[in-house]
């Protein structure tokens, strides 16, 4: 997969990012080599590796209990939407309100 100088223009005009015309071409060679080293690492054979579900214990650390890091997941009932809004600096009732941040 390439990545074209068009599509690299593309993507920055959604996200509203500003480059230059020499900035183009050089974040289209760069997204490419990310991309190629991406395919190099995919064709990596990783079938005999084991998952992993925390990587402190890949470094060593001592492996949690059960509990002692993470919290157990339970149902609670949330804060009622009024008592938020009373404390919003602005909003409609319904939603905060905030300053624009992006003009176009």
């Amino acid at each position: 997969m390439s990545v074209s100088v068009e599509e690299v223009r593309h993507v920055a005009d959604l996200a509203n990012l500003e480059l230059t015309a020499e900035e183009l071409p050089r974040m289209a060679k760069d997204l490419n080599a990310v991309l190629g080293y991406i395919a190099q690492l995919n064709e990596l054979d990783t079938s005999a590796v084991e998952p992993m579900a925390q990587v402190g214990e890949a470094l060593g650390l001592k492996p949690a209990r059960e509990g002692e890091t993470l919290r157990g997941d339970s149902v609670r009932t949330s804060i009622e939407r009024d008592a938020v809004m009373a404390e919003a600096p602005e909003t409609d009732g319904r939603f905060f309100k905030v300053p624009r941040v992006i003009e176009r």
